[in-house]
């Protein structure tokens, strides 16, 4: 039988990618998708697969969408999201929604029992514990689809417990690889969003520019793989040719090495635990050349060192970091914060807001909005 596929997030680069790889499957069935608000791109989308249900976040989109195409159902904001989730059928979810908005769908797949192939870090960073119960609870498969957690995961998969000494996710480094703080007072929203390796979204782009997105996935890898803070490192390879290598007890090291290329990630969280032909480059060591390793300049880019202390802390307090992340992004893309703001702002929220214990969904929903507005009237002074 097929695997019946839900995509959340299809219109992004994960999402159009992801069908990329369901157009040459014989043995994925699509059952839906969903966007934010980019209608005339998911009716298309729709109408290309055959789908007959779909989601818009934005309820004016909603609307233009359901005018538009009257060959299915449009669903519409969280409460649509969530119904397509638990309706649809599905034996897969991809999860490529951006930021926290993405833990509802989460939390709606694992509690139905249904697998999960997780684009959306932020839902393991604000929610991590109890996500990861949730899987557990219900039996449900949490596959990574970032290229790191991905490379971890099928390095890890082979090895017995207590074998892996240290987990270390590799880094670009980003646009600004190199310079100092200094330097990076005057820099322009066209300069940040000049990934070197990936195409990747704005958010995302500029989450690799500050060094948050490693942040981010520093407390996605605890979570996925159960490793302490203290064995999970970062390191700076500019290629981007190694993904992730783990340590092991008897001295050696094992890396998962390709051309950057999404499709090779999302293709294995798919299939899993088959491996089907991707149409990508095999990778000639000798044409690379060289392979280049640096450590992280937490002075230049504090970000990462942020994150660490907010893991650290534990309970709410990643929650706020992510938080506060979002809406400084958001002013930065904006015009409304410089580039050296975005870690001022969460540093700063950090602090206003101590960690609290998580008892429930409920705690990380608080503390997402107290966050955002401690964020928003942050950026405002500042500008």
């Amino acid at each position: 039988m097929p695997r019946r596929l839900l995509i959340l997030g299809s219109t992004g680069s994960i999402g159009t990618q992801a069908l990329e790889i369901v157009e040459r499957s014989r043995d994925i069935e699509l059952v839906g998708l969903s966007a934010e608000r980019s209608w005339e791109a998911l009716v298309e989308q729709a109408r290309a697969h055959g789908v007959r249900r779909i989601a818009l976040a934005d309820p004016d989109a909603a609307a233009r969408a359901a005018e538009a195409w009257t060959d299915g159902e449009v669903l519409t904001g969280p409460e649509g999201l969530m119904a397509l989730v638990i309706e649809s059928g599905a034996d897969l979810v991809l999860n490529a929604l951006v930021g926290s908005v993405g833990l509802g769908p989460t939390v709606a797949t694992l509690g139905e029992g249904i697998d999960l192939a997780l684009a959306n870090k932020e839902s393991l960073v604000v929610g991590g514990e109890l996500v990861t119960a949730l899987a557990e609870a219900t039996g449900a498969q949490i596959i990574p689809v970032d290229s790191e957690h991905s490379a971890l995961h099928q390095l890890i998969s082979g090895e017995r417990p207590g074998t892996i000494d240290k987990l270390v996710l590799t880094a670009s480094g980003g646009p600004f690889r190199g310079r100092t703080r200094a330097e990076l007072e005057d820099v322009s929203i066209e300069e940040a969003l000049q990934h070197p390796t990936w195409t990747m979204g704005g958010k995302i782009t500029i989450d690799s520019a500050t060094l948050m997105n490693k942040g981010l996935e520093l407390i996605e890898a605890h979570h996925l793989f159960g490793t302490p803070y203290d064995r999970v490192d970062v390191v700076v390879h500019p290629q981007s040719v190694v993904h992730s290598y783990v340590l092991l007890c008897d001295g050696a090291a094992l890396a998962h090495l390709g051309y950057p290329d999404m499709r090779v990630p999302i293709s294995y969280a798919l299939h899993y635990p088959d491996r089907v032909d991707v149409p990508v480059r095999a990778l000639d060591l000798a044409e690379v050349g060289a392979l280049t390793f640096e450590p992280v300049d937490t002075d230049a880019f504090p970000c990462l060192r942020l994150a660490r202390e907010a893991a650290a802390a534990g309970g709410t307090a990643p929650c706020v970091l992510n938080a506060a992340n979002e809406v400084a992004v958001h002013a930065f893309l904006n015009g409304r914060l410089d580039f050296l703001g975005i870690p001022a702002v969460i540093e700063t929220a950090l602090e206003r807001l101590p960690a609290g214990p998580v008892r429930a969904f409920e705690s990380l929903h608080e503390a997402d909005r107290e966050a955002r507005t401690v964020a928003a009237e942050l950026i405002a002074v500042r500008a």
